[in-house]
């Protein structure tokens, strides 16, 4: 007896989202800010998490960031771009954008186009990404982050 049965294929995460796996691991970042970061993927490969522990202009700053597509409830497509909410042991949260454009990252603040951004570029190996944050005004600084593990 023949069965009529529908398969539904689970969703799955895409390959502008896959991409950055070159993220995951634990990074010693210098700089501006100086400490360490590490990248894990959420089960599933839909969300990359960041743990964060660094000292920035005297002021320890800890927390953690999810990135990935918005996808409401019940919404049928992801959002287009790659969003993150990063949220600190203050109680702030900030929100970013990120695009992987080859080897060239670029993290957006708030939403894509902002004059708030960092920009950096893994070298040939991708155990390096060097870069800046640059802020309205002129602001900002270096930043470097070395895979430590």
């Amino acid at each position: 007896m023949a069965e009529n049965a529908s398969t539904t294929q689970a969703p799955r995460p895409d390959g502008r989202i896959r991409a950055l796996d070159r993220l995951v691991g634990t990074w010693k970042v210098t700089g501006g800010a100086e400490g360490t970061v590490a990248y894990r993927w959420m089960e599933g490969g839909f969300f990359l998490v960041q743990d964060v522990e660094l000292e920035q202009y005297g002021q320890r700053v800890t927390g953690f960031e999810v990135i990935g597509r918005e996808r409401p409830f019940g919404a049928e497509r992801p959002s287009e771009d790659i969003r993150s909410r990063f949220y600190d042991s203050q109680g702030n949260t900030f929100d970013y954008v990120y695009e992987l454009d080859g080897d060239t990252l670029t993290i957006w603040a708030g939403e894509k186009g902002s004059p708030a951004y960092f920009r950096g570029a893994f070298d040939e190996g991708g155990d390096a990404l060097s870069g800046a944050w640059v802020y309205p005004g002129g602001g900002g600084y270096d930043s470097v982050m070395t895979r430590i593990g």
